[in-house]
């Protein structure tokens, strides 16, 4: 039969079986539209990456023989319509049946479904055939279950697919070693250059900037630093498994005014789209280990591969467990509006500076610039949900919603009360001088809670508990905080929230 099959900008996986043989009679689409450029203000890294990538990957489909139908932004017979152009395309060249890869967007999903219940010829949904597990496959584990543990589930994982694991138990001896990834980078473990492709992507951001796209961030168009292809993925992971897993775990969630990716793996971006699997990237962490015993402690390799088997295919399973009611979750009921520093960088506050100019700079910042700078900030500013969703979607060159959404409304803004993070994760400058070196060039002083010149962190994390003690008090792991709120004095309250609350009335000007 006369085949469409359609290839979406996060399914770049040139392993699916789909490919594994030529035929004249299947032809795959892809396309650029504004429907995926425009639904939030993404960074132009982002934009340009997905098109880089996606033409990458038509132009390997068809040196493997393949028919493809490719359009780009600008192309005349683009409609800008993900169902329209498939529409166009199956009434143009009489295709009989229509195939495509389970999107991992539940709008997307929502779209081609409908779409499909509707075409009058034949149609099939595939698997991606890139995950570990299948989309329901979490909420099955958790059924009947009060909570949704993310550990109890990590070790599963570990027990099923065999991973760092000797005679049913973990190797090693614990499962989990979040203990020790919590070192502060002090400059005296040298940090190998980072591994760079110097993608040119000119042209492309010319034909984004003339399509008349809106993108926030920076771009150096001649020098694209994320892999765009499933060879630079292979050798963005050989670099990270050679150079920078033996000290990954150590300071995985430290933070540095002078780094902008310590030891991570820049590989995100790669996996998101499917250039490269999970399970790729697993075993040759576990095989770099295995010849490296001597060299690289387990610590650093569980701490990389928990957030791949782990918190990622957790993130992907709680999404499509909750989804679409969770998208409208404010437990909170935060209501105020993102500070304009967010698109700008424009703060006094040191940590929030470095991160965001990170963010818009590079379109990236690790999971703790994202968790307890930006999100922290955020949550204790009682920032409306749908707000900071919205900026974490556009911002980072690796968010898509499957992996974003119930990171940033579940775990970082604790607008699900509960359901993925077991408390909110909210914190004073205290953790963020520990992690860091951004309070020692700061204006503001990390240990005063009020005052001109008091860290903001300070008397908003107090007022934030403060206000949301109806919700929280009653959270187990809340109640030593609660402790020391309630006996504080009644003046040393009233002065921390005079002050907290002349910050969130006065956002732009900290």
């Amino acid at each position: 039969m006369k085949t469409l099959r359609l290839i979406l900008g996060d399914q770049l996986n040139s392993q699916h079986s789909w490919y594994d043989s030529s035929n004249e009679n299947i032809t795959y689409c892809m396309f650029e539209m504004r429907q995926e450029t425009d639904y939030v203000k993404h960074h132009i890294q982002k934009v340009a990456g997905f098109f880089a990538a996606m033409r990458n990957f038509a132009e390997e489909l068809k040196a493997n023989q393949h028919q493809v139908i490719y359009w780009k932004l600008n192309e005349e017979s683009n409609t800008q319509s993900l169902t329209e152009n498939i529409s166009s395309l199956i009434d143009e060249n009489n295709f009989q049946k229509f195939e495509y890869q389970a999107p991992d967007e539940y709008r997307l999903d929502h779209q081609l479904e409908e779409f499909s219940s509707k075409l009058d010829i034949e149609n099939k949904v595939f698997s991606t055939e890139h995950f570990y597990t299948e989309r329901d496959e979490l909420a099955t584990f958790f059924k009947g279950k009060k909570q949704f543990l993310m550990e109890s589930f990590y070790r599963n994982m570990r027990k099923k697919h065999q991973i760092l694991m000797v005679d049913k138990q973990p190797e090693g001896g614990k499962w989990n070693y979040d203990a020790s990834n919590r070192k502060k980078w002090k400059g005296d473990t040298l940090i190998p250059s980072a591994k760079n492709f110097d993608n040119n992507v000119s042209k492309i951001v010319d034909e984004i900037k003339s399509a008349g796209v809106e993108t926030i961030g920076k771009i150096n168009a001649k020098y694209f630093e994320y892999p765009i292809s499933r060879k630079q993925a292979l050798d963005q992971l050989s670099y990270f498994c050679e150079h920078l897993l033996v000290h990954f775990g150590d300071y995985q969630d430290a933070m540095h005014t002078d780094q902008v990716f310590l030891f991570h793996s820049k590989i995100s971006f790669a996996m998101n789209t499917k250039m490269i699997s999970p399970k790729e990237i697993v075993d040759e962490t576990l095989q770099t280990y295995r010849k490296r015993k001597d060299e690289i402690d387990i610590s650093q390799v569980e701490g990389f591969i928990r957030q791949i088997i782990g918190w990622r295919e957790y993130m992907r399973g709680m999404y499509w467990m909750l989804m679409p009611d969770y998208k409208k979750e404010n437990f909170l009921n935060n209501e105020n509006k993102l500070p304009d520093f967010f698109w700008s960088g424009k703060t006094k506050m040191n940590c929030l500076k470095n991160a965001i100019h990170n963010s818009l700079d590079n379109g990236y910042a690790h999971h703790i610039q994202r968790l307890m700078i930006t999100g922290n900030f955020a949550l204790l500013t009682q920032i409306d949900p749908a707000e900071i969703d919205a900026w974490y979607l556009g911002i980072y060159v690796d968010a898509i919603e499957w992996v974003q959404l119930p990171n940033t409304r579940g775990m970082s803004q604790f607008a699900d009360g509960g359901k993925i993070a077991t408390k909110p994760y909210v914190s004073s400058g205290s953790y963020i001088s520990k992690m860091s070196n951004y309070c020692d060039s700061c204006v503001y002083k990390k240990t005063k809670k009020f005052g001109e010149d008091a860290c903001p962190f300070n008397s908003l994390y107090w007022n934030f508990l403060d206000e949301k003690q109806e919700q929280l008090s009653s959270n187990f792991r809340m109640k030593m905080m609660y402790s020391l709120l309630n006996k504080m004095s009644t003046e040393d309250r009233t002065k921390i929230k005079e002050k907290a609350n002349h910050i969130i009335e006065n956002l732009d000007e900290y």
